[in-house]
């Protein structure tokens, strides 16, 4: 019998999302297939999966031990998240090549599904930094007697959720710094700038409202700017590396002395861009908004202001005009448009209660009488009957008004 051959051995997930990528988060089920394509029909001892998380950092550094020795020394740390193995045909022990046990696959195209729970437990999102990453994948294996393993790996991507729809990530934040500019003896105006965003948390796509001001009283003409940074920083024995690069910027206009500027919102794109790791003991990402005054021969003035890009989007009442006061003001301002200026009239008596109900009513009062006599039950009942009194806007009795205010003394010292 001749034996067949693989013609193709993958992983596919079943993706839950509209755009088909393998996008999940703690706590999710992953699911997929393993798909198998032979020509003919092959014998074989297993199929096993592994799905494995983690975050790994790695880098080197070189160290002269004096004038002829130098050496390297390595740093690396790694955090699992996640490591789960199951077994899709077969048996555990794959290191004997017995016939006995062997599963036949014939020819075509196969499907082996898999299912797997992520843990409840907060995990970092999926990652490639410079030294280190955050990745996440499902491995299958196929073991075939006298032949070696064959392999194939997907990897899947983990976010773990920044909802910035919280208290914290929708404060705002702002900033002032001026700065001085000395010349050997001499010592120019100051250079000041203020700057304000309307919140902390954002998430990829959004546009940044700088509002900034700017007052150049130097001799100097300088150059307001704004750049957002992603700072990672990577850890691993005791050492720390860090590497910031620039992920957007924009440019004011040149200000020359006695001048300036004013950006009432100046917007600057977030483009797509791996949200914040802050919960990852060897890994985080973290941003921050750089306004800033280039001073040409000197030191920039600067202001950093901390961001978050989180995965959860701002909600439409979740910015700051959702606060107390403005939902205050815009239910006031939503009242003054339902109510009408002049209230309506409540409908007389006789509309509300006929004469048929009048007389039912009084009908089971007469037979109740037998059992509860006096004054009180009197007085009860003929208050239960009484029709309301009559609605009006105008008092009926203008002049008994009048005199209680005349008599009534002014309590205001201020009048």
């Amino acid at each position: 019998m001749v034996l067949g051959k693989v013609k193709s051995f993958t992983v596919s997930y079943d993706c839950l999302n509209d755009s088909n990528v393998p996008v999940f988060a703690s706590g999710d089920s992953v699911s997929g297939r393993v798909i198998i394509e032979v020509t003919g029909e092959i014998r074989v001892k297993s199929l096993k999966i592994h799905a494995k998380g983690f975050a790994k950092v790695r880098w080197t550094e070189s160290r002269n031990a004096g004038s002829n020795t130098a050496y390297t020394q390595n740093y690396t740390e790694e955090v699992e998240y996640l490591n789960h193995r199951d077994i899709l045909i077969g048996h555990e022990r794959d290191d004997d090549n017995s016939e006995e046990g062997l599963t036949t696959i014939h020819s075509g195209r196969h499907e082996y599904a898999f299912s797997l729970e992520l843990p409840q437990t907060p995990l970092a999102t999926s990652f490639e930094g410079k030294h280190g990453s955050v990745r996440y994948w499902v491995k299958a294996e196929l073991h075939r007697p006298w032949l070696l393993p064959m392999k194939t790996k997907k990897e899947f991507t983990v976010f773990e959720h920044i909802d910035i729809n919280t208290p914290l990530l929708l404060s705002p934040q702002a900033g002032t710094k001026d700065k001085t500019l000395c010349c050997w003896f001499c010592t120019s105006g100051p250079i000041s700038l203020s700057a304000k965003i309307e919140r902390k948390g954002y998430t990829p796509g959004e546009s940044i409202q700088i509002f900034a001001e700017i007052e150049n009283c130097s001799s100097r003409m300088v150059v307001p700017k704004a750049a957002i940074y992603q700072t990672q920083t990577f850890y691993a024995k005791g050492k720390m590396k860090e590497v910031k690069q620039l992920v957007a910027n924009l440019r004011g206009e040149s200000l020359s002395s006695g001048k300036t500027e004013t950006w009432s919102g100046k917007m600057l794109k977030i483009p797509p861009i791996s949200p914040s790791i802050l919960d990852c003991s060897i890994i985080r990402v973290e941003y921050s908004l750089m306004v800033y005054v280039d001073i040409p021969g000197a030191m920039n003035l600067s202001l950093n202001l901390p961001l978050v890009i989180g995965t959860i989007p701002l909600h439409p009442f979740g910015s700051r005009t959702s606060s107390v006061s403005s939902q205050c003001s815009m239910t006031m301002s939503w009242l003054g448009m339902a109510l009408p200026e002049r209230p309506e009239a409540p409908p007389s008596y006789s509309e509300i209660v006929t004469e048929e109900q009048r007389q039912s009513q009084s009908l089971e009062v007469t037979s109740a009488r037998d059992e509860f006599e006096g004054p009180l039950f009197a007085y009860i009942q003929e208050f239960r009957f009484q029709p309301p009194p009559l609605y009006s806007e105008i008092d009926p009795n203008p002049d008994q008004a009048s005199r209680t205010e005349e008599r009534r003394p002014d309590t205001c010292p201020s009048r």
